[in-house]
């Protein structure tokens, strides 16, 4: 199971008590809009609120061609450069940085996550320190569009992109397709097509 891989480490996340009460990690994605909400409203006055649910730490940059739609919390010392887009349902944490035109929706990305450019990010958790290289995408829907099966199991998700975790390198355009898992410290290639379970 992918909770034995012990692919994230979850002090690098500032939503580890939700995290920790559910057994496999795709269940986490059904819950990021309650892990905002509840989490937002206990931060302190080093946060910003804005409407519809945003929360964004007064010591990150957020570019004014950037775009985000709420629920979203950015953590400190974030960057969210040029013509970024953050989606619905999108939790970014301390140190990193989405890039230009990069695409973010129903996500987690724990700390130190880089994600610098023409990237897009549906329906996954990157782990600590995770890099994605120019033009990475987390692919997160099937093309018969089917639920998505990890080691057997039916996510019970149409959509579900990637688990990467803690300090994996992801090389320039590369495609991850629905459902992968990345075990912690792995380098990919640029240009591969990733399907499965890489450990």
């Amino acid at each position: 199971m992918l909770e034995e891989m012990n692919i994230f480490n979850l002090s690098q996340t500032i939503v580890k008590p939700f995290l920790e009460s559910n057994k496999c990690p795709w269940e986490w994605l059904n819950n990021i809009e309650e892990y905002i909400k509840k989490i937002g409203e206990t931060l302190d006055e080093t946060y910003e609120r804005y409407p519809n649910n945003i929360w964004i730490s007064k010591s990150s940059s957020v570019a004014k061609s950037a775009e985000i739609i709420g629920p979203c919390i950015i953590g400190h010392n974030s960057k969210i450069k040029h013509c970024a887009y953050i989606r619905e349902n999108v939790i970014i944490g301390e140190e990193c940085s989405v890039g230009n035109s990069c695409e973010i929706k129903n996500s987690i990305l724990f700390n130190g996550v880089r994600a610098d450019h023409y990237n897009y990010i549906g329906d996954s958790i990157l782990g600590y320190k995770a890099h994605l290289g120019a033009g990475v995408i987390l692919s997160n829907l099937r093309l018969d569009k089917k639920n998505i099966v990890i080691q057997n199991i039916d996510t019970n998700r149409r959509k579900v992109g990637s688990f990467i975790g803690d300090n994996v390198e992801i090389g320039c355009n590369s495609v991850l397709n629905p459902g992968v898992i990345v075990d912690k410290n792995i380098k990919i290639p640029p240009l591969t097509s990733v399907k499965g379970i890489i450990k």
